[in-house]
């Protein structure tokens, strides 16, 4: 691999080690690697989406012991916004750790393994709990063995991919989280499983999936003392990086937990907006329908747009146009409660979201501070992806609680989403 020269901070050479784990790639990776990836991203969607979309909300339903709707969705918000919380802290410490492994494995590659084998854990033993706490101490172990496995992968884009690729590589994240989404409900309804046979299937697909990634890519081995030793204070203090400093990375993080908080508020509660808005007689076959148009429109996009990014080298004009379209799709369910104008909106849902994803991605890379450390500035830039998820059930519940209807919620979905748009139009770094 070719590499650029790099310097300290004297103007003196860095050693040959530290140039070549500091310097962005410049060789594609191949089909191979890019099949692979995408494989285990499918087992990580499969195993995520599954339980948050079906088995999660039927699970906290049943042993809530309440027939309140709306309690039953605090009840599952409240669990959700209680594991985004330990995803504060998982993100960028898996992050941080990972930028020092020196493991003869490589860096990312064992923290792959830990948290595949965690959330697959986690879920079995979830699917055995009967109390609401047993399920809330679960999900939380699960959620956060997601963000160990999810922060290493990530990673390997910006260890691995040249800048002018990451844009496609990155749609290899977001289709197969639409594939993932709808092949998790149908198995799941299909086969007629029972919680647990839900969860361990789910399991078992994540962990069959990610082992052709994690056993056959190589990932690039850290000699000892490159990279200094984390410590409390290093860690704590590398938790804030300063947006006067790095504006850049600063109104790119914004616009992430912006634009994924208003998707988030649009799709979390879908399956009780399905239930107890529309009041559509087989709800979860509704959901199943919307979902494939989803999925459909998510997959173009992300593939399509993310490939299309690489070839202008422009990033900012494609996320904030996929910020706009995700809130269209918001707007359209606050004003035309309908399943026919649902139909619309998932597909505009699935064509902004899919380009978000894949381009954002792409630019989250290009934004980072220092690319020694990049593994723990993703994991932040992560947070961004999955913290408003955990907390969008809870905040979403609370607001259908207080106009007692489904409005309000996708009008603040509407303009979140619009408010992530503007804030990617301040990033001046990346065209």
């Amino acid at each position: 691999m070719v590499v650029s020269k790099v310097t300290g901070p004297n103007g003196v050479s860095a050693p040959p080690a530290t140039q070549s784990l500091s310097a962005v790639p410049t060789v594609r990776v191949g089909g191979r690697w890019i099949f692979f990836f995408a494989l285990s991203w499918f087992g990580v969607w499969i195993a995520q989406l599954t339980p948050v979309q079906l088995l999660l909300p039927l699970q906290v339903e049943k042993y809530l012991h309440t027939t309140d709707w709306v309690q039953n969705v605090l009840g599952f918000g409240y669990i959700s916004g209680i594991a985004g919380l330990f995803a504060l802290v998982a993100y960028p410490l898996t992050g941080a750790l990972s930028d020092r492994t020196t493991s003869r494995f490589g860096r990312r590659r064992p923290w792959i393994a830990a948290g595949a084998a965690g959330f697959a854990a986690s879920l079995v033993v979830l699917g055995l709990q009967t109390s609401m706490l047993g399920i809330g101490i679960c999900w939380v172990a699960a959620s956060t063995f997601f963000c160990v496995l999810t922060a290493a992968l990530t990673a390997a884009i910006s260890d691995q991919v040249p800048v002018n690729q990451r844009g496609y590589v990155s749609g290899w994240i977001s289709a197969p989280q639409a594939i993932g989404i709808i092949a998790g409900l149908v198995l799941v309804t299909t086969l007629g499983l029972s919680t647990f046979g839900g969860y361990a299937l789910m399991a078992g697909l994540l962990v069959a999936l990610g082992l052709p990634f994690l056993l056959l890519v190589p990932d690039e081995v850290l000699p000892a003392g490159i990279v200094p030793p984390l410590t409390l204070r290093s860690l704590l203090e590398g938790m804030w990086i300063s947006p006067r400093q790095f504006p850049d990375f600063g109104w790119t993080l914004l616009s992430r937990i912006l634009v994924n908080l208003g998707n988030a508020f649009g799709t979390s509660l879908l399956l009780y907006f399905l239930m107890y808005g529309l009041k559509v007689a087989d709800a979860e076959a509704a959901l199943i329908l919307l979902t494939l148009v989803y999925m459909v429109f998510v997959i173009i996009a992300s593939l399509w747009l993310g490939r299309l990014s690489d070839k202008l080298g422009r990033r900012r004009a494609f996320v904030f146009g996929a910020s706009v379209l995700q809130a269209a799709a918001a707007l359209v369910l606050a004003f035309i409660p309908t399943m026919a104008a649902a139909t619309v909106g998932a597909a505009l849902l699935g064509l902004g979201y899919g380009c978000f994803l894949s381009v954002d991605q792409a630019l989250a890379t290009e934004v980072l501070p220092d690319q020694l450390s990049r593994g723990k500035d993703l994991g932040i830039m992560n947070i961004a992806l999955t913290v408003p998820q955990a907390f969008a059930p809870m905040l979403g519940a609370l607001l259908v609680n207080a106009v007692g209807g489904f409005a309000l919620l996708f009008v603040v979905s509407g303009a979140t989403a619009l408010a992530g748009a503007l804030a990617v139009a301040q990033v001046k770094g990346v065209r």
